[in-house]
């Protein structure tokens, strides 16, 4: 199941991993559902702040990458 939903970022941790930056994600859904995830540098806006309002991609249940509206 493929599909874009509404959300705003909880919480955004980057971390290094040989050289690249990736990114533990939180985000909370309208159904007030959170979910956790961890992104690559392809999936996350630049500067991804907390309260910020998105759009999740979920694949498979997942959120596979955040984009800003």
């Amino acid at each position: 199941m493929l599909g874009e939903h509404d959300a705003v970022v909880l919480d955004v941790t980057p971390f290094r991993l040989h050289g690249v930056t990736y990114y533990d994600v939180a985000v909370r859904f309208a159904d007030l559902k959170v979910e956790r995830t961890r992104l690559g540098p392809e999936s996350v806006p630049a500067d991804l702040r907390a309260g910020e309002r998105v759009l999740a991609t979920r694949a498979a249940n997942m959120v596979v990458s955040i984009r800003r509206p």
